[in-house]
């Protein structure tokens, strides 16, 4: 969906020029020709400079992370229905485990999930490493008899907001970049005008030419901040929300069983936390949990 509104950026900008050319295709062609002649450089100056500069403000780590979430623009979201109904089997499992044996029964699990013959069942939840490891350290500290739900909610609270600035630092990141690009458009315009400047002698059909290929820097820069890099931006952002939602998604759970609800009680407090166009229906993740095989 994201490439098809990318081709029609393209469709609307040049589409929109020749309709207000009232359809003059040698007109429109003269016009490109400047456009496309002038572009390359002014791209170079403007994205070059943009990429610099966001390479200078931002750690290695940040760039690398950045790389990673633009693939938002093909995945929009981190997680799918399937992933959820999936979180909500897998909680579902270890709740059970923790009502019917206890907390010290999940001990080898906690402490080799990796290796767990519960957490194996749910391979997508198990490769995830860092949720994995999330939730294992809550496990942990729950099985150590700090079972008080205020105060592992506070904690949880304090490591999802760190989670949320580590994830959410690309798509800002990214966007700080797109405030800039148009300013680095003017830059672009302005070494366009010295270059026009220089060859004052010229006739003014050359210079006509050479002007409007210097004010292309000032549209390319416009053009390339509002309809690609602050989009991407904003897509990077939804993304990174969306992995948080998953973090969220365990804290509730969890609480909802520490404060005293039963197995499938406290997953439907977590299914109905998520958004609905990946909500899975309260039958449908029924019939999931009654497939489940019970934990051994």
């Amino acid at each position: 969906m994201k490439f098809i509104g990318i081709l029609f950026v393209f469709i609307c900008t040049y589409g929109g020029l020749l309709v207000a050319m009232h359809f003059d295709m040698p007109k429109f062609m003269g016009l490109m020709n400047v456009i496309m002649t002038a572009m390359p450089g002014e791209f170079i100056i403007i994205m070059g400079c943009a990429v610099s500069a966001f390479i200078i403000g931002n750690s290695a780590e940040t760039v690398k992370y950045s790389i990673k979430y633009m693939g938002s623009l093909k995945k929009p979201s981190s997680y799918s229905k399937d992933d959820y109904i999936e979180l909500f089997s897998m909680m579902f499992t270890v709740f059970k485990i923790a009502r019917t044996k206890g907390w010290l029964a999940l001990e080898n699990h906690i402490e080799a999930p990796e290796e767990s013959d519960v957490f194996s069942k749910f391979p997508t939840f198990q490769n995830n490493h860092h949720a994995l490891s999330f939730l294992c350290d809550y496990l942990r500290i729950i099985s150590l008899g700090s079972d008080n739900p205020f105060e592992i909610e506070a904690l949880i609270d304090m490591e999802i907001e760190t989670i949320e600035a580590h994830e959410g630092h690309p798509g800002h990141a990214v966007q700080q970049m797109a405030d800039g690009i148009p300013a680095l458009g003017i830059v672009a315009a302005v070494l366009g005008v010295i270059k026009t400047m220089a060859s004052i002698t010229e006739p003014p059909e050359v210079l006509g030419k050479m002007i409007g290929g210097a004010l292309v820097g000032t549209f390319l820069g416009v053009w390339l901040s509002y309809a690609f890099v602050a989009p991407i931006a904003g897509a990077m952002t939804v993304r990174a929300e969306s992995e948080v939602m998953y973090y969220k998604c365990i804290k509730v759970c969890l609480i909802a069983f520490l404060n005293g609800s039963a197995p499938q009680v406290a997953v439907e407090f977590g299914r109905k936390f998520i958004p609905h166009d990946i909500q899975p229906g309260f039958l449908e993740l029924e019939e999931k949990l009654n497939e489940l095989p019970s934990p051994s």
